[in-house]
């Protein structure tokens, strides 16, 4: 049975999060943070990694999985390039740090890079590409995640759907490709599955090795689908490797031995196009792009195309002056962790 849609502001929204971080004894600073990601997560209707995720974020800390004294700290340096340990502290809190480091090392030298090991989940990883952006930095940003999908072929989940961030500064709007290497993240399939909906398009197996688009069977056992089929699955692991070779941390299968997902190995590479002294030139080079795949005359009447990060922008309108959709049962859970 699904629960019907509220709205709420997301003043209010940040409000609770807030004072539930608070309870949690989180440091001022940080519940301010993590209030502020997890709210403006849910804004830009990414409820799957925003206000739907934050009971389980609380239920790692109660198992001491997160720790929330704890952050990242640098313990590696190569020139431009630097591997940093999380100490297992909140993923929002690490990624931030990691991304604001990558940020002033490619405004030194051009390009930098972090690599984190012994983290946690960074909820929306689109939230690191627009801090890049917002700094006038390109970002290329991805981690690794336990097993939740098969290698192309094969019966058993052995790859994670390693989402991937790309993004890209534009005054007009910056553009922030935020994906999963699966066709849908687990967060999204449980997010039609709250509203009783099945899927658009196959997003996993079901027991018997058939692909689905029924949530309820994918959850099941958590065997999603390949972006691009083989394709995605070969992605996914060289973005494994990649994350566990330059951070000296993790992988997939090491992280799989564990009852729940946390350890994971995160890259953060940032380049600061200033330095070609040809901001005009690379604008017009973006908006040439963007001009070009907004004017294709539509496969369906009413429809038109966008580019990465165009839709979500628009929800954050729309939300902030309408309030934000949230799932009833979802803000109850909240609001009773909150008292």
């Amino acid at each position: 049975m699904t629960e019907e849609a509220i709205r709420i502001t997301s003043e209010q929204m940040q409000d609770v999060f807030y004072k539930l971080f608070v309870k949690y004894e989180f440091a001022e600073g940080k519940a301010k943070l993590l209030a502020k990601v997890f709210t403006e997560s849910t804004l830009v209707g990414v409820n799957s990694h925003g206000i739907n995720r934050l009971p389980l974020f609380i239920d790692y800390v109660e198992k001491g999985l997160v720790k929330i004294d704890a952050e990242a700290e640098k313990v590696a340096t190569f020139g431009s390039l630097e591997r940093w340990d999380g100490n297992l502290g909140p993923g929002i809190i690490n990624a931030t740090k990691c991304t604001n480091r990558a940020i002033a090392l490619a405004k030194s030298h051009g390009m930098g890079l972090v690599a984190l090991r012994n983290t946690n989940h960074w909820m929306r990883g689109g939230t690191y590409g627009r801090q890049a952006a917002d700094a006038d930095c390109i970002s290329i940003l991805f981690t690794n995640t336990q097993p939740n999908m098969p290698p192309w072929g094969g019966k058993d989940s052995r790859i994670g759907n390693n989402p991937l961030v790309v993004s890209i500064p534009r005054e007009q709007g910056h553009v922030v490709l935020d994906m999963s290497i699966s066709q849908f993240a687990f967060g999204k399939i449980n997010d039609y599955r709250l509203k009783g909906e099945k899927l658009p398009f196959p997003g996993g197996w079901d027991a018997n090795d058939e692909l689905s688009n029924d949530p309820e069977k994918i959850l099941t056992k958590e065997r999603g689908l390949p972006i691009g089929y083989w394709k995605g699955s070969a992605l996914s692991i060289v973005l494994d490797m990649l994350a566990t070779l330059l951070s000296a941390g993790d992988s997939t299968s090491k992280i799989g031995t564990r009852e729940f997902e946390t350890g994971i190995s995160q890259v953060y590479l940032c380049i600061y196009p200033a330095v070609f002294g040809d901001k005009n030139l690379q604008q017009k080079l973006i908006d040439e792009i963007i001009t070009y795949t907004h004017d294709v005359a539509p496969m369906n009447p009413g429809d038109k195309t966008y580019y990465p990060g165009e839709r979500s922008a628009m929800t954050r309108t729309r939300n902030l002056k309408e309030g934000i959709p949230v799932n009833s049962n979802i803000w109850k859970k909240i609001m009773a962790l909150s008292s």
